[in-house]
């Protein structure tokens, strides 16, 4: 699978971001191919998660404010999106944070995009949603992370390290815009 040809490729799991089931005008949070589960492993540490809820609903409250004409807010979100509005309101103040999203206050308030959507990648919506960068294993970030301690004589840390690294970049260049399109 070329990732960077998702455009063309609506099978692709970036390709299936954007698609959404639609019912009585509410759209339904798809089942993201990259949604994983915490597991527990034999030692009860958990496995690292590159995309939570918070991510996913962040990633499809940003495609429904992308098409709208004017700025919506949490609780019109919530129900569209049939999302926890408590939740979905604290992804939505820490998106305004990062300056994905300007925030109005008023009768008219809500949110609306702060930059173009060409301009805002999967990278910063992650880390937005997450409060910090993606990570697909404990170590992959660096060494000094590994959880064993046995960094400078591990055999897969240098590979591992490459992969979070083709990850990350492959996230700076999927935008917003990239999965409108879809």
């Amino acid at each position: 699978m070329n990732f960077f040809n998702i455009k063309h490729d609506s099978s692709s799991w970036a390709g299936s971001i954007a698609k959404k089931s639609m019912h009585n005008n509410k759209v339904y949070p798809p089942h993201l191919f990259f949604r994983y589960n915490i597991v527990n492993l034999e030692d009860g540490a958990h496995s690292p998660m590159l995309m939570t809820r918070a991510s996913e609903y962040a990633l499809l409250s940003l495609i429904v404010i992308a098409k709208a004409t004017k700025p919506l807010d949490a609780e019109t979100l919530s129900k569209e999106l049939d999302i926890s509005r408590s939740f979905l309101a604290k992804i939505l103040q820490s998106m305004a944070r990062q300056d994905i999203l300007n925030s109005y206050k008023g009768v008219n308030g809500g949110f609306a995009l702060a930059r173009a959507a060409d301009e805002i990648t999967m990278l910063n919506i992650i880390c937005a949603a997450e409060g910090k960068n993606p990570a697909v294993f404990d170590c992959a970030g660096s060494q000094k992370d590994c959880p064993s301690d046995n960094a400078s004589t591990c055999q897969v840390w240098s590979f591992l390290n490459r992969l979070q690294g083709k990850i990350d970049h492959f996230l700076e260049k999927l935008t917003l815009a990239d999965i409108l399109e879809d």
